[in-house]
């Protein structure tokens, strides 16, 4: 198997060579591609050998075969409600080796939802390697288009989230949180391409308050050196942004003054912040003029002027964002350079600087075992990826491996893992865009059954049905019922937020006061599933919106769609609504307007855990 680039331990600054250490990475990128079909088939057999007396694959019959023919005859694809007992067991404190040979180090929560409650997805330490070895190939891969980014630094705001234990005692978190607190992240060897603006401290502060004023006080303080900017999510970076638009009459202060503002209190925090800010009025002028402007347009490249690009996710649903990203970078280029989960890392954006409509990342053969399940829309129409639940036999026998995807094909990702998954659905839908010597590099369309999308959220429309069907019990004493809706994620907003359009039929002779709708919009969000609530407490989310349209809105909305070619006897009502003129159609419409009145209640970790534990 192609070998992974080596880290050095020990290099200094004096010692490292960039031009070394990029070329044996592209070498490595050349090689894995070259071979992919020989990677797979070995990340597959050492896959299974070591884990070939695991309960999990006795249980199906494999019987200690490692090779391709027979795993694919015998073994399930399954979906995570097939292995939800497995991973129950495990999190309740079962340490036999059920899934993987290894121990489960912690469980990774993904974004993704079952029941309403976070995925929990096992790793084990190793992984932590593996995805050290992805973000070590993304910058020798960008300074090919973008030279010179290790001559500066990069602005990145990262973030951490709240954690939970299982009733077994595992450390159930996102993957990212997991990163940034390994070794891996914390005490990284010297590279100049890891060379932030924000120390560590800063962003493993848990309050997001101090953790994003030291980070952005930081940023400012060494506005000169900083080549590049951005944040995992398009999203967040924005809330950066507002974040300063907010708050840059403090931090121009402790820069003036050489003082960090008493709201910061987090002891560590305050100590790395202090070796870096010293009085410097003149800079603390420059951020005041700029800020105090009336446009904000361009405001990245005034404040941070040598900056070549915003490295952000714009692909899937952060797609929203560009205008707005557009807007503050001054058009600066907008650069996707991987492509990950809480499953599995998988891979890499290979042409960085392409526009983010034409993004496509190349999986690395190394990662893990990917097979693919062909997608097949149902009337060719956006909203219609069929996508059963299970797999019947013949279904089963379709799916592809990763050299023989078809280019323009579009597939459901089913991977298999060191960490004990075994082809399991993803769930993200992608289309073949071509090929890097023999991997195929996808476009990201979309995540399966997604209705709407602001953040880190995933609300599908199922679920989106269950709140709407609680919340409009408040309907009930005025006789008042529900004859039609949809959805929109209005990001216009910063931070965004859900848009329920309701048509109502009102029987009742009494008028449906304002606080009623506003009880409407809390049971909404109170109904909906962990992540969403969490990113409401977290501010990542702004407060549910029902707008209340005229009577006969949704027969307007079914003549606008027939005029475009919409057949009358095959029309729904979307659940959800993204295009333009639709969206305005409803606004034009809207009789009155209602916020949820509170964050709805959120608490770390799994609800039948606090059951168990009382506590998490």
């Amino acid at each position: 198997m192609p070998e992974a680039p080596k880290e050095s331990q020990k290099a200094t600054e004096h010692e490292y060579d960039v031009a070394e250490k990029n070329k044996k990475t592209l070498q490595f990128i050349e090689d894995v591609t070259t071979n992919a079909d020989q990677v797979q088939k070995r990340v597959l057999a050492e896959i299974l050998s070591r884990n070939a007396h695991v309960e999990y694959l006795k249980r199906n019959g494999l019987n200690g075969h490692t090779d391709r023919e027979t795993f694919k005859k015998i073994m399930p694809v399954v979906t995570y409600e097939d292995i939800q007992p497995d991973i129950t067991r495990v999190a309740n404190g079962d340490k036999s080796p059920i899934l993987c040979s290894q121990p489960i180090s912690e469980f990774l929560t993904s974004s993704g939802t079952s029941g309403g409650e976070r995925k929990l997805m096992p790793t084990i330490e190793e992984e932590l390697g593996r995805r050290s070895l992805l973000y070590s190939l993304l910058m020798p891969v960008i300074n090919q288009f973008v030279p010179g980014l290790d001559k500066g630094k990069g602005m990145y705001f990262l973030f951490i989230k709240s954690e939970a234990k299982t009733p077994g005692g595992l450390v159930a978190r996102p993957v990212l949180t997991s990163y940034y607190k390994s070794s891996h992240f914390k005490n990284r060897p010297y590279d100049p391409y890891t060379n932030y603006t924000s120390p560590n401290e800063t962003i493993l502060c848990l309050d997001s308050y101090q953790s994003m004023y030291s980070q952005m006080l930081c940023g400012l303080c060494q506005n000169k050196e900083v080549l590049r900017v951005g944040a995992v999510f398009a999203s967040g970076f924005i809330r950066a942004i507002r974040f300063l638009e907010k708050h840059w009459t403090l931090l121009c202060k402790d820069i003036r003054t050489g003082t960090l503002n008493t709201q910061i209190t987090d002891p560590s925090v305050r100590e790395a912040v202090m070796k870096l800010l010293q009085p410097d009025p003149e800079l603390a002028d420059f951020i005041e003029a700029e800020c105090s402007r009336e446009s904000w347009q361009g405001i990245i490249t005034r404040l941070w002027p040598n900056t070549k690009y915003v490295d952000v996710i714009v692909t899937g649903t952060m797609s929203q964002y560009i205008p707005t990203l557009d807007y503050y970078s001054n058009g600066l280029p907008l650069v996707c350079t991987m492509y990950a989960s809480s499953e599995c890392y998988f891979g890499v954006n290979l042409s960085p600087l392409c526009k983010p409509s034409e993004v496509s990342y190349t999986l690395v053969p190394t990662m893990a075992y990917f097979e693919f399940l062909p997608v097949h829309r149902n009337n060719g129409g956006i909203n219609s990826i069929s996508m059963p639940k299970s797999l019947n036999e013949k279904e089963q026998q379709e799916l592809v491996d990763l050299v023989d995807v078809k280019v323009g094909q579009e597939y459901e990702l089913v991977v298999t893992t060191y960490a004990g998954l075994y082809r399991y659905r993803v769930g993200d839908v992608l289309r073949v865009a071509g090929f890097k010597n023999n991997a195929p590099q996808f476009n990201f369309i979309c995540r399966k059954n997604v209705v709407l999308s602001i953040d880190s959220d995933k609300t599908d429309e199922v679920e989106l049905q269950n709140a709407v069907k609680n919340a409009v019990t408040h309907l009930m004493p005025f006789d008042a019922h529900l004859t039609e809706y949809t959805s929109y994620a209005d990001t216009t907003t910063i931070p965004g937020h859900y848009i329920l359009y309701w048509e109502l039929n009102i029987h009742g002779s009494t008028p449906i006061p304002p606080s009623v709708y506003e009880d409407c919009c809390l049971t909404v969000e109170e109904s909906l599933n962990t992540v969403y609530r969490q990113n409401r407490v977290c501010e990542s989310i702004g407060p549910l919106e029902i707008k209340i349209v005229e009577a006969g809105t949704f027969d307007k909305l079914m003549d606008y769609a027939i005029s475009l070619g919409a057949s009358i006897n095959q029309y729904k009502t979307p659940r959800c609504v993204k295009f333009a003129p639709i969206v305005e159609l409803l606004n034009s419409r809207v009789i009155s307007s209602n916020f949820s009145p509170k964050c709805p209640k959120w608490t770390p970790g799994h609800k039948q855990w606090i059951n168990m534990t009382g506590r998490t």
